[in-house]
């Protein structure tokens, strides 16, 4: 009798799916999102604009005109090229399958974005993962050390790293990707609006660096649009692995559209930094939290008990991410997104709730 076992790979059978937790009826401070809706009348301007696309048609597989306003908007450096992708996990992906060589590597510091390591496995790529040290910082001489040894075909370095929050040295990273001559290297900047520093002027000064970003954070991650930067004989190549019509028509009108007002998700932005840093003082002094500093618009607390924590935010309806056994590093670790205000208060006072009770 035919099954899934006969035919779908073993490490495949091995693995646990991406979870996604049903948020309905929680404050969902679980996901990185950005907590701010359109201003109505912005959403009723977007809306009258999506009526008009022709969805019969195929969407373009490179749409001039949004990828020169991204350029533009993005202070993309001349001489560089930009590829769009479903998400940044779709860039992911098509870079693990673009550079799937027999033998071929992919490293990045570790606890990091689980999609680095997910999708190299799942293009048949070994992962090789370097333990940030304790306080999250990047191990330095053991990236050098790992790159001699490994010489993988990538590298991602997530700018600030997700899900510590940790800005990595600029010294650190220019001594890694000096020595990567062998590698790709692939600086992640999905929480770019928030850290408010960037290697985006700086890609074109390096032959192996590509920086990758996401429309998800700024605020829109429902038209699931990330985009890779680099030179344009890197990108022609990974533009040969990516689905022909990957990105649709409302996603590219939509981005299109809102990259006019990007002036608006830089405010919430701003207003998201601060309430960050509101957030991070107000946990401090809350008994047995250990809260680490953070470039992202989330924050990573240390609690007696990480579990237990989770569970009783759970029954007031809070919807957090238990870290815990995704590494050694994180144990009884939470991460906690910064919401609007009053959710932030809203959480304060449930982990208030729950520290007294364990």
């Amino acid at each position: 009798m035919l099954n899934p076992e006969s035919l779908i790979r073993p490490e495949i059978l091995e693995m646990a799916r991406y979870a996604v937790t049903d948020a309905v009826g929680f404050i969902k401070l679980d996901a990185m999102e950005n907590p701010f809706p359109l201003p109505e009348s912005l959403a009723h301007e977007l809306g009258q604009r999506l009526s008009q696309i022709a969805l019969n048609r195929y969407p373009a597989p490179h749409p001039s005109a949004l990828i020169e306003k991204l350029k533009r908007m993005m202070d993309v450096p001349l001489g560089c090229d930009v590829l769009l992708g479903n998400g940044s996990d779709e860039i992911i992906s098509m870079l693990a399958v673009a550079c799937a060589r027999p033998g071929a590597k992919v490293l990045t510091p570790v606890p990091s974005f689980v999609m680095y390591e997910q999708t190299a496995r799942l293009a048949q790529l070994e992962f090789v993962g370097v333990p940030l040290k304790d306080d999250f910082t990047l191990d330095t001489k053991a990236m050098l050390l790992a790159l001699e040894q490994h010489q993988p075909a990538l590298v991602y370095l997530a700018y600030p790293n997700n899900p510590t929050g940790t800005l990595f040295d600029t010294d650190a990273l220019e001594k890694i990707i000096g020595a990567a001559r062998a590698s790709l290297v692939v600086i992640d900047e999905a929480y770019q609006p928030f850290a408010e520093r960037s290697w985006m002027r700086r890609v074109a000064e390096f032959e192996n660096v590509l920086v990758m970003r996401t429309f998800s954070k700024l605020g829109l991650a429902g038209i699931r649009l990330g985009y890779l930067v680099g030179a344009p004989a890197w990108l022609a190549q990974i533009d040969k692995v990516r689905p022909p019509y990957n990105t649709n028509v409302l996603t590219q009108a939509a981005a299109e559209f809102l990259l006019d007002h990007l002036t608006l998700f830089d405010q919430q932005a701003a207003l998201l930094r601060a309430e960050r840093a509101r957030l991070a003082t107000l946990l401090a002094q809350l008994p047995g939290l250990t809260v680490y500093p953070s470039a992202g618009n989330f924050l990573l607390v240390r609690t007696p008990d990480a579990q237990r924590v989770f569970d009783r935010l759970l029954a007031q309806r809070i919807l957090v991410k238990n870290l815990s056994k995704m590494h050694p590093l994180l144990s009884h670790c939470l991460r906690l997104t910064v919401g609007a205000p009053p959710e932030n208060e809203q959480l304060l006072g449930a982990l208030k709730t729950a520290l007294a009770e364990i």
